[in-house]
């Protein structure tokens, strides 16, 4: 009974790099993942060495790996929904691209660098990101660093409009961008759903004073999670948003 009842939860394919320090990554995802039900299949693309501080070494699986943990992971039973996180090269994002199942939603949460600035993705990675995995994916979730990156190496926008016209770069790609406003100032974190020929939808929750490693991934697989439970897309984002809140709001009661 037990293995018919795991079969029945959704399953997400998590596709990420592992932090040792345990703090973001595909260690996070899995959290998420649990906290809505579902069940968690997961394919590294790199180990790290970090801290809370600086990436000491990271490592790249190789290739035949990473698509051989992928058709593991199909082999096992249908996904209903991907996340995708740290890629590193170029090469691994065209083999993710090219090994997921295209009859899913998959939610990208564009890792360029490490909380500490450490690079993840190399040049020639995300160019390759946004040209052949964005388009076929069904939601990105960048950062606010993230998208005046992705703004700077698209050639557009001016230094103090680069989220914007990251955003605009991203719907040029990809049909959905949850915008993340964690690295903004203001007494709320305000992230913003935006969708190609719809008006932006904003979640709003208090700004805590401390930082928390691994949101960004935790958002982004609550997402993919809601999405494999069937829920539509503006509704799985307030729910994982609201999840996200209750993480922090758990985490502040730990720190008293």
């Amino acid at each position: 009974m037990p293995d018919r009842v795991l079969r029945e939860r959704p399953a997400v394919l998590l596709v990420g790099g592992l932090d040792s320090s345990g703090g973001a990554g595909v260690l996070r995802d899995v959290q998420a993942v649990a906290r809505f039900g579902g069940e968690a299949r997961v394919a590294l693309t790199a180990v790290t060495a970090q801290t809370d501080r600086a990436v000491l070494d990271v490592h790249p699986v190789p290739l035949a790996t990473v698509r051989a943990q992928v058709d593991a992971a199909l082999r096992q039973g249908p996904v209903m929904a991907v996340k995708i996180g740290m890629l590193g090269t170029a090469a691994t994002v065209r083999a993710v691209a090219d090994a997921l199942p295209r009859d899913v939603p998959w939610v990208v949460d564009p890792v360029l660098a490490s909380s500490s600035g450490a690079p993840l993705l190399d040049e020639d990675g995300v160019a390759v990101l946004l040209d052949t995995l964005l388009p076929r994916a069904r939601l990105a979730t960048p950062n606010l660093p993230e998208l005046a990156a992705l703004a700077a190496r698209c050639g557009i926008g001016a230094a103090e409009a680069q989220a914007q016209a990251g955003i605009e770069a991203l719907l040029a790609r990809v049909p959905a961008v949850l915008a993340k406003g964690g690295h903004a100032h203001g007494a709320l974190a305000v992230d913003r759903l935006h969708q190609r020929g719809l008006p932006p939808r904003e979640f709003a929750a208090p700004r805590h004073p401390f930082a928390l490693r691994g949101t960004g991934c935790l958002l982004a697989s609550l997402v993919a999670t809601a999405l494999a439970c069937g829920d539509p897309l503006e509704t799985a984002a307030a729910r994982a948003r609201a999840a996200l809140a209750e993480w922090f709001a758990a985490h502040a009661r730990e720190r008293r």
